[in-house]
C-alpha cells in the first residue's frame, strides 16, 4: 500500500511565489506614481495638495481618508479597555424620589 498516491497538499510547489503581506510589484509602482503626482500638483509638497483636495472635494477626499486609516485599532493586552454600564431608574414624571 505504499505505491498509493499521498492525499493532501502539493508540497512541490511550496515556498514558490511572493510572501504573505507582501505588495504586488505593479501595486507599488502605481502606488509610488499616484504619491509623485500628488507631490507634483502641490509644487514639491504634498500636504498643501491634499489639504487643497480636502477642501475642494470633501466627498472624495472623506472616502481617500476611510481606505487609508487602520482597519481595526489594536490596545495594549496588558491594560484592556474596561467598559462600565450605568443604568439609572428615575421615576416616569422625571422626578427623581428620594
Amino acid at each position: 500500500m505504499t505505491d498509493s498516491p499521498i492525499v493532501g497538499r502539493n508540497m512541490g510547489n511550496m515556498g514558490k511565489g511572493r510572501p504573505k503581506g507582501s505588495r504586488n510589484r505593479t501595486t507599488a509602482i502605481l502606488k509610488d506614481a499616484i504619491l509623485k503626482a500628488a507631490e507634483n500638483a502641490g509644487k514639491g509638497d504634498m500636504v498643501a495638495y491634499l489639504t487643497q483636495q480636502a477642501i475642494n472635494n470633501p466627498g472624495p477626499f472623506m472616502s481617500l481618508l476611510g481606505k487609508v486609516l487602520p482597519m481595526q485599532i489594536a490596545g495594549d493586552p496588558n491594560a484592556p479597555l474596561n467598559v462600565i454600564t450605568r443604568i439609572e431608574l428615575v421615576a416616569p414624571s422625571g422626578n427623581s424620589e428620594t
